[in-house]
C-alpha cells in the first residue's frame, strides 16, 4: 500500500509541474463560489457577534420588564427595584408631530419617553452633543430630540417649536445614534425622544392608549439571569409582563439576520452548483487530454487504483488552491468594504476575520468539487491501454455503482451540513430542492433543444448558416448542456428574484391601493368617536369610514397550557395582538356560531379561521389572553374568514362585549378617500383631535416596498455571483470547443462557405442556446414568483414581461459574447493546415 501511495504522489507531483494550464475554469468557479459564501458568512458573523457582545447596550440594560398599554403598579415596581442595582423607565408609542395646521406640516413619529436615568448602558449620540438633561427644554417648554429625517421633513432645527399630541416642545438636538435602537422592530415613523415627565398626565397616556412601558435594569454582580428570569415569570405570571435580557437582546433582528444570511449562503451554493458544471467539464477534458499518459502508465504496469489516486491527489491539490483563493478573495472584499458595511448598519459592528464562516465556505467548496469531479474521474476505471492508444472510446456513459453511491453520500452530507449551519431545515430543503429542480429542468431543456435541433435541420434547407448551427447544437460534441446548465441556473435565480420582487411590488402598488384605506387612525378616545364620525360625515370626499373598539393582548395559554409550547413560535403568539369586541360578526363565519346579542355569560371568542388551523385551534378550545394585566379565558365558538390582504381592519381575535366590559380602551378607524383628498382630511382631523395618530397607508406601503427592495438587491447581488460563475463556465466551454470549431470552419470553407456564413453560423448557435437558457430561466422564475406571491403571500400574481425580456436578452448576449470571443481564431486558420493536423 505504501509503495503504491508513494508512486501516486510521485506521479501527481510530476504532473503538477506542468502548471495550472487547463484548470483555470475550475479554479475560478471554486474561487467565486467560495468567496461569495465566505463574504456573506463574515458579515453575518460580525452582525451576530455584535448583537451578542452588545446585548446590554442594545437592550438598554441587563434585563427588561415590558408591560403592554400600562405602567407597573407600585407593588410590581418595588419588586423590580429590589432585584436590580439601577432602573430606567421608558415608554414608547406612536404619535403625530406637527409644526403647523397644514397636513404637510405633520409627520408620524415613534416616540421614546425616557426618565433621567436613560440610558443605563451605551451612549446617546446627539448633534449638538448635549446631554439627556436638555430634554428639560427652555423657557418652560419641554425639549425634544428628533431624527434627522424627521427634522428635514418638517423643516425644523434646534430651537424651533413643534407640537406632539397637542403639547408644545422645543427641538434641542438631532439624534445621530440611539444605543437601544434594534429591539423596536419595523417602525412606521422616524424616532423622537422626549422626557417622561413631559407627557405624564396628558392624553398621550390616557387609559386605553397604545403604548409600551419598558423597565430596563442593571443587575448586581453575580446575578444569575436564568434564575432571575424564572423568579420574574413566577411573580408576574398573570400580569402580562414580557421578559428580555442581554443574552438575546434583539431576537427579531437576530432572527432576520440569521434567515437572510442563511438564504444568501444558499444562493451562493447555487453559484457553486453552477461552478460544479465547470468543474465537471474541466475534469472530463483533463481526463481526455491525459488519455495517452494513462495508457502509458497502464502499459508500464501501474494499477488502476494507483492511477486514480495520482489523479485524485492532483484534484485535491488544485481544489485546495481554488478554495484558498476564494477564501482570500472573500476576506479581501469584506475588509475592503468594511467601512461601508459598518456605516450602513444601525449598530456598532466590527468586521473581523473569524474561522467559522471561512470553514463553512471551504467545506461547501470541497463538497461541491468532490460531487461534480467524481463522475468524470470515474471514467478512468473503464479505460484500457489498447483502446486508449487506438483512440477507441470506452463506450460507457454512466459511472460505476461505487461512484454513484459515494456521490449520493456526499449529496446527503451537503444537505445535512447546509441545514445544520443555517438551522433552518425548511428553508434549506426548499432552496436546495429548488436548485436541484432547476438543474433537472435545465438538463431536460438541453436534451430537448438538441433533439429539436436534429429534428429541425431539414427545415433549414437553403439556409446554410442556420443548418450548420442546428447541426452543431444537435451533434455529439454539442455544447448545449454545459451552456444551458451554467448560464441557465444563474439566470433562473435572477428571474425568480425579479418576478417575486415585481409581483410583490405590483400587489402593493396596484392591487392593495384599490382596496386599502387612506388612513389608519388610532388612539381615538371613547368620548371622541361620535364627534370623529360626525366630522368625517361632513366631508364629501370621504367615501367610507370603519371604526371598531380596540385593545391589545397577549395569548398566553391554549387549553390551560403554555400557548407557545402547544402551537410553536407562530406569529399570532409572538408579542401582543389586536383584540376587539362586537355583538355581530364583521366577517363571514366559516364554522361555529356567533354569541347572541346582549350575551352576558362566560367569555366567548371568535378566531380567524386560517390562523386557527395553523396553530391547531378547534371549536370548543379555551384560550387565555392577557389584557392590561388581566387574564381572560374564553371558549372558542366560531371561526371567521379574515382577509388581511385588503389593508383594512382585521382582527385575529374577537371577544363578546361582556368579556371586556369596563376595560379601558380606544377606538381604531379606517378612512377611505382618494389621494387628492388625503391632505384636507388630515388637516381637519388634526385641528379637531390633536391627540389622535393617523398612519397614512401609502407611507406604510412605501416603507414595506423599500424593505422588499433592499432584500431583493441583496439577493440579486448574491445571484450575480452565480451568473458570473456561469459566464466563466461559458468561456471555458467556448475555449474547450475552439479546436472543434476550427475543424468545422475548415470543413465549411472547403465546401465553399464564406467567412460571413461561418461566423453567422457560430453566432446563431450561441444565440439559440442562450435564448433557450433564458426561456427556461423565465419559466422557472415565473413559477417561483407565482408560488411565493400567490401561495405564500396570498396576493394576486402578475407576470412581469420586462424582467423576463431582460433575462432572455441577457442569455443571448452572454452566449454570443462567449462564443464569438473564441470564433475569430478558428476563422483565421487555413483549411489545409487544420485538416492535415487532425489526421
Amino acid at each position: 500500500m505504501r509503495p503504491a501511495i508513494g508512486l501516486a504522489l510521485t506521479i501527481a507531483r510530476r504532473e503538477l509541474r506542468a502548471g495550472l494550464r487547463g484548470f483555470w475554469v475550475m479554479l475560478l468557479c471554486l474561487m467565486l463560489g467560495v468567496a461569495a459564501i465566505a463574504a456573506v458568512g463574515l458579515v453575518r458573523g460580525a452582525i451576530t457577534s455584535a448583537l451578542s457582545d452588545q446585548g446590554a447596550v442594545l437592550l438598554g440594560g441587563d434585563a427588561q420588564y415590558e408591560f403592554t398599554y400600562r405602567r407597573a403598579t407600585p407593588g410590581e415596581l418595588d419588586w423590580i427595584k429590589s432585584h436590580s442595582s439601577a432602573l430606567s423607565e421608558v415608554i414608547e408609542f406612536r404619535s403625530m408631530l406637527s409644526t403647523g395646521t397644514d397636513a404637510a406640516d405633520r409627520a408620524l413619529t415613534q416616540v421614546k419617553a425616557v426618565d433621567g436615568a436613560y440610558p443605563l448602558t451605551g451612549k446617546l449620540q446627539l448633534d449638538p452633543p448635549v446631554g439627556v438633561d436638555a430634554l428639560k427644554g427652555e423657557g418652560g417648554t419641554p425639549g425634544i430630540f428628533l431624527d434627522p429625517i424627521l427634522a428635514n421633513r418638517l423643516g425644523v432645527k434646534p430651537g424651533d417649536r413643534v407640537e406632539l399630541g397637542g403639547q408644545s416642545f422645543v427641538m434641542m438636538a438631532e439624534i445621530k445614534r440611539v444605543p437601544d435602537s434594534t429591539g423596536t422592530g419595523f417602525a412606521l415613523g422616524p424616532p423622537s425622544i422626549v422626557a417622561l415627565s413631559a407627557i405624564q398626565g396628558t392624553s398621550l397616556l390616557a387609559p386605553g392608549s397604545l403604548f409600551e412601558t419598558e423597565y430596563r435594569v442593571s443587575l448586581p454582580p453575580g446575578t444569575d439571569l436564568a434564575t432571575l428570569h424564572r423568579q420574574a415569570e413566577s411573580r408576574f405570571a398573570d400580569a402580562g409582563m414580557r421578559w428580555s435580557d442581554r443574552r438575546r437582546a434583539a431576537p427579531g433582528a437576530q432572527r432576520f439576520v440569521d434567515r437572510l444570511g442563511s438564504f444568501l449562503v444558499l444562493v451562493g451554493l447555487a453559484g457553486l452548483a453552477v461552478g460544479g458544471v465547470g468543474i465537471s467539464a474541466t475534469v472530463a477534458s483533463w481526463v481526455e487530454r491525459k488519455a495517452g499518459t494513462i495508457a502509458t502508465l497502464r502499459a508500464l504496469g501501474a494499477t488502476g487504483a494507483t492511477i486514480r489516486a495520482a489523479f485524485l491527489i492532483q484534484l485535491i491539490a488544485l481544489g485546495a488552491i481554488g478554495i484558498l483563493a476564494g477564501l482570500g478573495l472573500g476576506v479581501g472584499l469584506v475588509l475592503a468594504a468594511s467601512s461601508l458595511i459598518e456605516n450602513a448598519l444601525p449598530i456598532p459592528v466590527a468586521i473581523r476575520v473569524t474561522p467559522g464562516p471561512l470553514g463553512e465556505a471551504a467545506l461547501y467548496g470541497a463538497l461541491i468539487a468532490a460531487i461534480f469531479a467524481l463522475w468524470p474521474l470515474s471514467r478512468m476505471a473503464a479505460m484500457r491501454a489498447a483502446s486508449l492508444y487506438r483512440d477507441i472510446g470506452d463506450g460507457r456513459r454512466f459511472p460505476p455503482w461505487p461512484t454513484v453511491a459515494i456521490t449520493g453520500v456526499l449529496l446527503v452530507v451537503l444537505v445535512v451540513v447546509s441545514a445544520w449551519f443555517s438551522g433552518l431545515w425548511g428553508l434549506t430543503l426548499a432552496s436546495l430542492g429548488g436548485i436541484a429542480l432547476a438543474l433537472l429542468i435545465l438538463s431536460a431543456a438541453a436534451w430537448g433543444i438538441r433533439r429539436a435541433a436534429r429534428a429541425g435541420q431539414h427545415l433549414a434547407r437553403g439556409r446554410p448558416a442556420l443548418r450548420a448551427a442546428l447541426a452543431a447544437i444537435g451533434g455529439p460534441r454539442s455544447e448545449a448542456r454545459s451552456v444551458i446548465l451554467s448560464l441557465g441556473l444563474g439566470l433562473s435565480v435572477l428571474a425568480a428574484v425579479g418576478q417575486v420582487d415585481s409581483g410583490l411590488r405590483s400587489a402593493i402598488d396596484q392591487d392593495l391601493p384599490k382596496r386599502a384605506p387612506a388612513y389608519f387612525v388610532i388612539d381615538i378616545q371613547p368620548d371622541q368617536i361620535d364627534p370623529f364620525k360626525a366630522l368625517l360625515a361632513k366631508m364629501p370626499e370621504v367615501t367610507k369610514v370603519e371604526a371598531v373598539p380596540m385593545l391589545r393582548g397577549v395569548i398566553t395559554q391554549i387549553n390551560g397550557q403554555n400557548a407557545r409550547k402547544v402551537a410553536g413560535e407562530h406569529w399570532v403568539l409572538r408579542g401582543d395582538r389586536g383584540v376587539t369586541y362586537s355583538d355581530v360578526p364583521r366577517e363571514k363565519l366559516t364554522a361555529g356560531k356567533w354569541w347572541p346579542k346582549n350575551y352576558d355569560g362566560p367569555p366567548l371568542a371568535s378566531f380567524s379561521a386560517k390562523e386557527a388551523e395553523e396553530i391547531g385551534l378547534k371549536l370548543g378550545d379555551n384560550i387565555t389572553v392577557n389584557i392590561l394585566g388581566r387574564d381572560i379565558t374564553a371558549k372558542v365558538t366560531s371561526f371567521r374568514d379574515v382577509d388581511f390582504s385588503t389593508g383594512g381592519i382585521g382582527f385575529v381575535l374577537t371577544l363578546d362585549p361582556a368579556a371586556l366590559q369596563g376595560a379601558p380602551h380606544t377606538w381604531l378607524a379606517t378612512i377611505y378617500a382618494p389621494p387628492k383628498a388625503e391632505a384636507a382630511v388630515m388637516r381637519d382631523l388634526a385641528k379637531a383631535f390633536p391627540n389622535i395618530t393617523a398612519i397614512r397607508v401609502r407611507d406604510a406601503i412605501e416603507r414595506v416596498t423599500d424593505a422588499l427592495g433592499a432584500i431583493a438587491r441583496a439577493t440579486s447581488l448574491a445571484a450575480s455571483v452565480t451568473l458570473l460563475t456561469g459566464f466563466v463556465v461559458l468561456i471555458g466551454a467556448a475555449a474547450a470547443g475552439e479546436r472543434a470549431r476550427a475543424w468545422e470552419a475548415a470543413m465549411l470553407k472547403t465546401l465553399g462557405a464564406t467567412r460571413g456564413t461561418i461566423l453567422l453560423s457560430f453566432a446563431l448557435r450561441s444565440a439559440l442556446m442562450g435564448a433557450a437558457a433564458g426561456l427556461v430561466a423565465v419559466l422557472f422564475g415565473g413559477l417561483a414568483g407565482w408560488a411565493v406571491v400567490d401561495l405564500v403571500m396570498g396576493a394576486p400574481f402578475h407576470f412581469a414581461p420586462w424582467p423576463a425580456f431582460l433575462i432572455v436578452a441577457g442569455g443571448v448576449i452572454a452566449t454570443l459574447g462567449a462564443g464569438l470571443i473564441f470564433a475569430w481564431r478558428p476563422l483565421s486558420r487555413r483549411p489545409a493546415g487544420e485538416l492535415r493536423g487532425s489526421e
